[in-house]
């Protein structure tokens, strides 16, 4: 695996190549990544798998025209090509007004900010091995567990380039690790299934392998013998490793290029209360050991804190700067880039900040509800907001979680779910999206 100082120098010799060659302007990313995965299951260890990749890509531009190509060689021979294929891909593409690299007065300039990511360490097969183990081992522990579908550790590096023809040149390097556990609980026709995993940029801020697992083993057992609910119109609580989805939902329709084409359900919102006042959406992209966290986006634009929801209201899109020029802004520092294609866009670590009510006292009133903790389907319409998922969980009945569900629906439009949404003050930053239990009244469920 290349130094970061290395993988720097070839996005920046790759960005000199393609000037030189006659390009007006250009961009080039290097992307390298090692990873080590051990899977065990019943106590054997089951598979070893150790990957290794790089892929560097290049965008160029000739006037208004561009395009972007990408290699997983790096034999100086290939990257001279790739340069002249890039050229003559541009020559032949339509002219597109809004094309163009970042503006170069908003470029990050200076050292960037400190965010932790790597504790430079490199775990040998044997210690992911024993981690794995006693991760199912504590699932299995569990009673009421009769079977296990495996346990996986995981550890590994990547580093990031880019270099732009306009006076960017910057790198980040990150560690990663994850510990997960699958089992079964029950017999016969009543088996469930159930899992815990957790992921980090430093080994040391992973849950212990103990714990993953047994709260793996008992969401298990937790779920045997479900009952069904009754059909109607009732409050639903969503479990916070589910509910992130619905911020994910409310992310993917700001995203510059949604918005551009006039493809998402919040189009007329900007500005507009989409939440109570207690709620605000923050994404923190500078957060130290954050799973998501980067000091410049894929554009080389300087990251800060923002809010996104602001106590109830949306503040605005996220925008690289394609779809910025398009609608009349400024980039707003959330560009994403791969090894090919054009910049799209993502937020880093994103909140939903807590109420001030425990789940206990969140739940209190419900006479009659259910409390989801897995979802299924893709039933979410990005342009129209309507929503319809599989579900499962628990009833809760008097203010009391009781017997677990099964096979359910519950459907609502994310606009008025979002205007309904009261969240618990049980948040915890161990997700790249991380929200409280949240609470959603009004949903209409449906058995199966």
């Amino acid at each position: 695996m290349l130094t970061p100082e290395a993988a720097l120098d070839r996005a920046v010799q790759l960005v000199e190549n393609a000037k030189k060659a006659g390009a007006d302007a250009a961009d080039a990313v290097y992307l390298c990544d090692a990873s080590t995965e051990v899977q065990v299951r019943l106590g054997v260890l089951e598979d070893v798998v150790r990957s290794e990749g790089e892929d560097i890509g290049l965008r160029v531009f000739l006037g208004q025209r561009s395009a972007t190509i990408s290699s997983s060689s790096m034999n100086p021979d290939v990257l001279a090509g790739l340069v002249e294929r890039a050229l003559d891909m541009a020559r032949e593409a339509p002219e597109d007004q809004f094309a163009g690299l970042a503006p170069q007065d908003m470029l990050l300039k200076g050292t960037p900010p400190a965010i932790d990511s790597d504790d430079d360490q490199d775990p040998d097969p044997h210690s992911l091995r024993e981690a794995a183990l006693a991760c199912e081992d504590a699932a299995r522990a569990v009673v009421g567990v009769t079977n296990s579908e495996g346990a996986g550790a995981s550890a590994g590096r990547s580093i990031f380039a880019l270099a732009t023809s306009h006076g960017f040149a910057g790198v980040s390097h990150a560690s990663g690790y994850g510990l997960s556990a699958s089992v079964l609980a029950g017999e016969g026709d009543d088996k469930q299934r159930d899992y815990d995993w957790r992921s980090a940029r430093h080994r040391a801020d992973l849950d212990s392998a103990e714990a993953i697992g047994r709260r793996a083993g008992e969401r298990a057992v937790r779920r045997l013998n479900p009952g069904s609910v009754k059909s109607g119109a009732m409050p639903v609580i969503f479990d916070p490793r589910i509910g992130s989805s619905l911020v994910s939902h409310l992310i993917g329709a700001i995203g510059g290029s949604n918005i551009a084409r006039k493809t998402s359900f919040l189009l007329e919102s900007l500005g507009e209360a989409l939440f109570d006042s207690a709620i605000s959406i923050i994404d923190d992209p500078l957060r130290v050991r954050g799973l998501g966290s980067r000091a410049f986006d894929g554009e080389g634009l300087p990251t800060a804190r923002s809010a996104i929801i602001e106590k109830g209201v949306l503040t605005g899109w996220l925008l690289e700067s394609a779809a910025a020029r398009q609608l009349g802004l400024k980039p707003t520092g959330h560009a994403s880039r791969g090894g090919s294609g054009a910049p799209g866009t993502s937020p880093a670590n994103v909140h939903l900040e807590g109420g001030t009510l425990s789940v206990a006292e969140l739940i209190a009133d419900i006479d009659y509800g259910v409390y989801v903790h897995e979802l299924s389907g893709q039933g979410v319409n990005g342009v129209t907001g309507d929503y319809s998922r599989g579900a499962g969980g628990f009833l809760i009945e008097k203010g009391e979680i009781t017997t677990p569900v099964a096979e359910f629906t519950i459907a609502s439009n994310l606009k008025d779910m979002y205007r309904a949404l009261t969240a618990a003050n049980d948040l915890e930053f161990v997700r790249s999206t991380n929200v409280p239990t949240l609470r959603v009244d009004g949903m209409m469920v449906a058995s199966a």
